[in-house]
């Protein structure tokens, strides 16, 4: 027999697993060549398989159309709350302001570096440190820094706090529903492989071209030899030829 190949993603998973269910009463020589239990099981699994891999797909569709604007945010957020650090630490340097105050953010009292703001936890840690020491500070009396001010920073701290709640939500259910994905993909795959071998030894009794023909409407996907190409147009040929 021609080499066969078994569907190599999920979409043509469930089109191969229709396709059985869709062909389950044939029958040969009047015999139903799938029993008729196997198709209801069959038909199960396409169902419960069609189910998970449309919820991972919407989850992860969502997750990347949200993860787009995420970007924006996550840019912003670190921008205003690097510069409202610098603009500190500036105002602390004209002597405006004394150093010790910056306990009061978290920050180390002799350095003027600015935090590592690369990750997403650090923007949060960072943010509610900065945001909650500016505003215990003004609070108590202080002069409010400006350019920017806490409260422009706070928007945009609020709005990536918002969306990293729900990225990280959408990425568990990314992970969730591509782990039962993934879990179901070799029972699909044996099941569709015991299938196409079913239906291969049922017609084994037909010439070789008609058997091509019957095999393929229940989805089997052949790719042909030289030899078997040649077989194949000989016996199409001559079935013409007979007719």
């Amino acid at each position: 027999m021609p080499y066969r190949r078994l569907p190599n993603t999920d979409l043509s998973r469930i089109a191969a697993l229709k396709r059985i269910v869709d062909m389950g009463t044939t029958k040969h020589n009047n015999v139903q060549i799938i029993d008729f239990r196997i198709v209801q099981e069959i038909a199960a699994l396409l169902d419960k398989f069609k189910k998970e891999q449309k919820l991972y797909q919407q989850n992860y569709d969502a997750f990347i159309k949200l993860n787009k604007t995420f970007k924006v945010e996550t840019q912003k957020a670190r921008l205003y709350l690097s510069h409202f650090i610098q603009v500190l630490n500036m105002t602390i340097m004209r002597g405006e302001l004394k150093k010790e105050i910056k306990i009061g953010y978290g920050l180390d009292p002799e350095s003027n570096a600015v935090p590592n703001l690369t990750g997403e936890q650090s923007i949060i840690d960072w943010g509610r440190k900065i945001i909650a020491g500016e505003e215990a500070r003004t609070m108590k009396g202080g002069v409010p820094i400006y350019n920017p001010t806490i409260a422009k920073v706070k928007v945009h701290y609020d709005i990536f706090a918002d969306h990293l709640f729900s990225i990280r939500t959408y990425r568990e259910s990314v992970a969730q529903y591509l782990d039962g994905v993934t879990r179901m993909r070799p029972m699909v795959d044996d099941i569709i492989l015991d299938i196409w071998n079913l239906v291969e030894q049922a017609y084994d009794d037909l010439p070789f071209a008609l058997k091509i023909e019957k095999c393929k409407a229940f989805g089997i996907i052949y790719y042909f030899r030289e030899s078997e190409k040649a077989r194949l147009k000989a016996e199409m040929m001559q079935n013409a030829l007979d007719f």
